[in-house]
């Protein structure tokens, strides 16, 4: 039942990443990226990651959405027309289904990476999903997610600054 509930939601996770691509519509594409998200929120439940399945819904498919919607009716996105490329459809059709079959076969073999973390199952065990993240996050990736911030705001603050001087 496990194995029936990963494929139906890999191939929903996979159609949905496929229509974020090929909507002409940006709303629709959103839309499509919000099921994509959700999907993946599925496979943390799957992988017993309850509290990074509750924080992908709530910061990717709930803010994150929100600030890309909103400076996709800034932008005005939907009066652009768009052209039709196909020329590098195949050559993208083979190389994706290459690191399928390479994915594939490293999962199939054994370990993908050949490494082994400090943290274990018992140590998940004993300090809880969310504390090990939150020291994590704080302590050694302070600087990234700081950054990241600082990304975000500007990418906001260029889309008004944009979006205001065809006014």
């Amino acid at each position: 039942m496990e194995a029936i509930l990963f494929y139906l939601t890999a191939l929903v996770a996979i159609l949905a990443a496929f229509f974020v691509t090929k909507c002409r519509n940006p709303v629709n594409s959103a839309l499509c990226l919000v099921t994509n998200f959700l999907c993946l929120a599925v496979l943390y439940v799957m992988l017993e990651a309850p509290f990074m399945a509750a924080i992908q819904i709530m910061v990717y498919a709930g803010a994150i959405m929100v600030l890309i919607v909103f400076v996709i009716m800034l932008l005005n996105l939907g009066t652009a027309t768009k052209s039709v490329y196909t020329h590098g459809l195949l050559g993208g059709g083979v190389l994706s289904v290459l690191m399928l079959f390479l994915t594939n076969r490293f999962v199939a073999n054994g370990q993908a990476t050949g490494t082994g973390g400090e943290i274990t199952s018992e140590v998940i065990q004993s300090y809880g999903h969310t504390e090990l993240i939150g020291k994590a996050m704080f302590t050694d990736f302070l600087l990234p997610f700081e950054i990241a911030s600082i990304l975000l705001l500007v990418a906001i603050i260029g889309a008004v600054v944009l979006s205001k001087r065809k006014v």
